[in-house]
């Protein structure tokens, strides 16, 4: 398997954490890998907001049941006037934009021996108002992380998949 395939297959959604901060060479890794997606026109409409004091984690806390007691989040969002916009629907591309930056950022940090869990379960307007977001900045996903626990394991469904040809179709 190439690299990119066992990083891929390896990594999981870690929901148990060590009570360790994040080192600020990890942080700057994880945030360089999300500077480095691709976006729409390279417009760059993402946000990223690295929560780490107690008061913000606190704060997020009371926005999502899904911390898993992480050390640090990461909020991902897009500035929705910075977005290409597609002229035959005027659909955006911000959501997809936070998206790419969130899964480089995901796949970093498990390459780099820190745990993340993509999160969309939060509410964004209580994300909105604890965090002072503005009106053009929208949430789209949270990455609680930090190093994993040593008894942290893959969910049980973790390695299991629909078979290809259910989910790809030749045209």
């Amino acid at each position: 398997m190439s690299d990119f395939m066992t990083l891929a297959a390896e990594r999981y959604s870690v929901r148990k954490f060590r009570d360790e901060p994040v080192a600020q060479e990890a942080i700057d890794k994880i945030l360089r890998a999300g500077h480095l997606a691709p976006t729409g026109c390279n417009y760059q409409p993402q946000r990223i907001y690295v929560i780490r004091s107690a008061e913000n984690m606190e704060k997020l806390r009371a926005c999502t049941k899904c911390h898993f007691g992480a050390p640090m989040a990461m909020l991902v969002c897009y500035n929705k006037n910075e977005c290409w916009t597609r002229k035959y629907d005027g659909e955006t591309c911000g959501w997809t934009d936070a998206c790419i930056v969130t899964t480089h950022m995901m796949l970093q940090a498990h390459e780099i021996g820190v745990g993340a869990t993509w999160v969309m379960h939060f509410d964004p307007f209580a994300v909105r108002e604890a965090f002072s977001l503005p009106e053009e900045i929208v949430p789209v996903a949270l990455l609680p992380m930090g190093y994993p626990a040593e008894d942290c394991a893959p969910n049980p469904l973790h390695g299991q998949f629909r078979p290809m040809e259910e989910t790809v179709s030749y045209l």
